[in-house]
């Protein structure tokens, strides 16, 4: 008994130990990591808006759930939302962070910038664990697919895109294609029905 009441303090002592270890190492990295997540993040925004001087965040207010749903967008969510502001603090547009669980091997997730009048600047993959060699040429084929077009809805193609609304898909990875287009679709139509006209801007 005696050794049993022995070898159970021992064991406290160590998980106290390990515990108060735990969370000195915790207060050491927390701002570090966080001075980086943020940086990742500007730099993530500055990719897809380079001419803003700088990024505001956003409330994320969530679109009607029937509305988001009957749209086609139940596989998306929208992560977070920056004000892409010139020098003078005026609101140039915004860039959106889109999840979408449409992914063949998970959850992509990406920012897209989009001004005012609706022109979508490009995207910034920051997520993606697709097949390589099939859904990870996203970023070579998909992404440049986006850029500096002024379009209400995209829709891809596997026969060459023959006008500005249409993305070729990539070969062999039809579900990866098709889930970026329903991504970048959910944040048009987020752009469209909450920040449209600026009422996004607080």
């Amino acid at each position: 008994m005696r050794n049993m009441f022995k070898d159970a303090g021992i064991l406290l002592v160590i998980t106290l130990v390990a515990g108060l270890l735990l969370g000195l190492v915790y207060q050491i990295t927390k701002d570090p990591i966080a001075i980086q997540k943020e940086k990742a993040k500007q730099e993530a925004c500055k990719e897809v808006f380079a001419d803003a001087f700088e990024f505001e965040e956003l409330e994320v207010t969530n679109p009607n759930a029937a509305s988001w749903v009957e749209a086609g967008y139940a596989g998306e969510s929208i992560d977070e939302v920056m004000a892409a502001k010139d020098s003078s603090g005026n609101t140039l547009g915004y860039v959106i962070t889109v999840t979408t669980k449409e992914g063949y091997g998970g959850h992509i997730r990406f920012t897209i910038g989009i001004r005012n009048d609706g022109l979508v600047n490009g995207i910034s993959i920051l997520e993606i664990s697709e097949t390589a060699g099939l859904g990870m040429r996203a970023e070579d084929v998909l992404k440049p697919q986006f850029a500096d077009k002024n379009i209400e809805k995209f829709e891809y193609t596997k026969s060459g895109a023959s006008s500005e609304h249409q993305v070729d898909a990539i070969s062999g990875a039809t579900i990866t294609t098709n889930a970026v287009v329903n991504g970048v679709n959910a944040g048009l139509y987020y752009f469209q029905t909450e920040l449209k006209g600026g009422s996004g801007n607080e």
